[in-house]
């Protein structure tokens, strides 16, 4: 449906939702036979990302409502790169942060909850509105 697009969206432009295109699946934790299945769909390098920016939004206490977006990948050096935003509900304030730090689980998890205790504490209480 390319024939449909009007423009492709930089991530300077408009920063995703957390999460935004990746598919996650969920299995009984009793069920070895279906996770042996799901394993081989793994992409690691999503999973790995989807953690750092969950772990964001966790620390954000984020929701479907809430003005949070965040991205995780893989620079050319191999290492995470990080970027998050929080928006007041009507838009007029914006808090934008980044980081930057090995492609490990730990690390990308921990960047994420860091960069969410930096926005939180810019941020203030009553910055969502509530």
């Amino acid at each position: 449906m390319t024939e449909n697009v009007a423009s492709i969206l930089s991530l300077d432009e408009m920063l995703p939702a957390v999460a935004q295109g990746a598919i996650g699946i969920a299995c009984r934790t009793d069920d070895d036979k279906m996770a042996t299945y799901l394993a081989s769909l793994n992409h690691e390098e999503t999973r790995l990302a989807v953690s750092c920016e969950r772990a964001f939004l966790e620390t954000l206490d984020g929701s479907c409502r809430t003005p949070i977006a965040g991205y995780a990948a893989k620079d050319e050096e191999g290492n995470c790169f990080f970027r998050g935003l929080v928006a007041s509900p009507d838009g007029t304030k914006v808090l934008e942060t980044s980081r930057k730090g090995p492609y490990v689980y730990e690390d990308m998890v921990k960047m994420g909850k860091d960069a969410g205790q930096e926005l939180l504490s810019r941020a203030g209480p009553g910055f969502f509105g509530n």
